[in-house]
């Protein structure tokens, strides 16, 4: 039988899914902490409320959990690192920069760790990791075509 190397096999495909599942997860988790806090930042407002962008935030992420699950393509997969990016740039910018208001956005420094927050960061570096998995060794496969 002839190996075509453009074609992966089965264990390239099962890291792939178990790649694509946990990207998903952790998106999912994402998304459950950003809602389930969203009401406890609703006062901290400018033009937004920090409890709005944290509504935005959960929905957004379980968008790119949804992709993830639904359509195997680099810009699902694209979009789903760019979520856990931005968010963890984000949360880790205003954990350690008093940025204060910036346009329509609160400030919203808040220099402490909690457990929702270390949830949060362990689901977005886990989402960074599965989806950098799914970007780099499909980029490397369609470079041996």
């Amino acid at each position: 039988m002839h190996h075509d190397p453009t074609r992966p096999d089965s264990g390239h495909r099962r890291l792939h899914a178990a790649a694509r599942l946990l990207a998903a997860a952790g998106l999912a988790a994402d998304a459950y902490l950003h809602a389930r806090l969203a009401e406890r930042y609703d006062a901290v407002s400018a033009t937004l409320s920090q409890g709005t962008l944290f509504r935005i935030e959960a929905a957004i992420a379980a968008l790119a959990a949804l992709l993830l699950l639904v359509r195997r393509h680099p810009l699902a997969d694209a979009f789903a690192w760019t979520v856990a990016a931005g968010g963890l740039a984000a949360l880790l910018l205003y954990r350690y920069v008093d940025v204060g208001e910036l346009g329509p956005l609160p400030n919203m420094y808040e220099p402490a760790w909690f457990t929702e927050k270390n949830l949060v960061v362990i689901a977005q570096v886990l989402t960074l990791l599965a989806t950098s998995l799914l970007l780099l060794t499909r980029r490397r496969r369609r470079g041996h075509a």
